[in-house]
């Protein structure tokens, strides 16, 4: 590998990073550094040394960052004083952090790759001195944090190891090929830019400005447009115009046998009618009146037709009429006979006297 690559693997980590868009949190680019020691792989017969670090970086989403960073030791190998040894490398990180909303200290793990530069000058015997071998290889890093979250800087102390593939060490001392060099550290990163703002909710779309046919300030359900009546009560029975109306139950079908106060079939069907409507509108009160036809004495009369009318005002406080609604039963006798056009029907002939009404009150 050579300097192209390095900087393949450098523009890759921006390419990425710059891909993610800015989301609700801090997503502002940081430079990153660090310092630390390097405990060296004791196959290599080097000492253990500080190394550093330089990259920079940024959040992906409010747990994920991607970091590219830059490292560099220099440690002594132990077989030879006059033996020269130099280490450095670039890598692309990514930091998974477990924290939420609001936290200001949280743990991360850390894994990525990079390429580590190895050169090494020393004095070889048979050949020319100083005797020199350079290489690159893949390295691959494994890590635990801890982050520390005060704004624009944030504190970094890490643990991790990184796996060296470095094939080339075989040629001298009868090496193996790859290391495991472990590392710790505790760094600094500091954000750019301006402080992020947060997001401004939209201002909410004005309401549309209401007409009369959008309002009902009485409540009815007729809008005050159509409204003549504005001041109408709960419960009342409203018409289209916004007005009460009077709601109007005819019994004149509910008619008895001569003689009987007992309720036929049809009256009973008509009757259920009026049970149905009278639940329909709660507000209405009704009087419960008897009548009969003009055969037969007044004060028989009289009794018959109060029986008639304790026969329907029993029937419909059965079927779940409060009897406050209900005046009566009141019965009339032949007092108040039906009129067609007029003429009043025939006496002791007509089937139609002989009823039970309910009447609005």
């Amino acid at each position: 590998m050579n300097k192209k690559l390095l900087c393949a693997a450098l523009l890759g980590g921006l390419g990425l990073a710059q891909a993610a868009a800015a989301q609700e949190f801090d997503d502002r680019w940081y430079v990153s550094g660090s310092v630390g020691v390097n405990f060296q792989d004791k196959d290599r017969g080097t000492d253990d040394a500080i190394f550093g670090t330089l990259g920079f970086g940024k959040f992906l989403t409010p747990r994920v960052s991607l970091d590219t960073e830059l490292n560099y030791q220099n440690p002594k190998k132990q077989i030879n004083s006059n033996y020269h040894w130099s280490q450095y490398g670039v890598s692309l990180d990514a930091r998974y952090h477990f924290r939420d909303a609001g936290d200001k200290f949280w743990p991360y793990l850390r894994g990525g790759f990079g390429v580590q530069r190895h050169e090494e000058e020393y004095n070889g015997t048979p050949g020319p001195n100083p005797a020199r071998h350079k290489a690159s290889n893949l390295a691959l890093n494994l890590g635990i944090g801890m982050q520390l979250n005060s704004g624009r800087a944030n504190v970094r102390t890490e643990l991790g190891a990184r796996i060296d593939f470095d094939d080339e060490q075989a040629r001298i001392g009868h090496q193996q090929n790859q290391f495991v060099d472990y590392l710790a550290s505790v760094g600094l990163t500091y954000a750019l830019g301006p402080e992020p703002v947060a997001p401004v909710a939209p201002a909410p779309a004005p309401e549309p400005m209401k007409t009369c046919a959008d309002m009902d300030d009485d409540g009815d359900g007729v809008n005050n447009c159509d409204d003549k009546c504005p001041g109408s009560q709960a419960g009342q029975t409203i018409g289209p115009d916004g007005c009460p109306v009077a709601v109007s139950i005819d019994l004149k079908g509910v008619n008895f046998d001569f003689d009987k106060d007992t309720l036929r079939p049809d009256a009973v069907a008509i009757l259920n009618e009026a049970v149905e409507i009278l639940k329909r509108y709660p507000e209405l009160k009704v009087e419960v009146a008897g009548h009969t036809d003009q055969c037969g004495k007044e004060g028989y009369n009289q009794k018959l037709s109060e029986r008639r009318a304790k026969v329907v005002y029993d029937f419909l406080t059965s079927n779940g009429i409060d009897a406050s609604r209900l005046a009566g039963p009141n019965g009339y006798g032949f007092s108040r006979p039906l009129e067609d056009k007029g003429h009043k029907f025939p006496a002791c002939k007509s089937e139609l006297n002989r009823r039970t009404e309910l009447n609005s009150q």
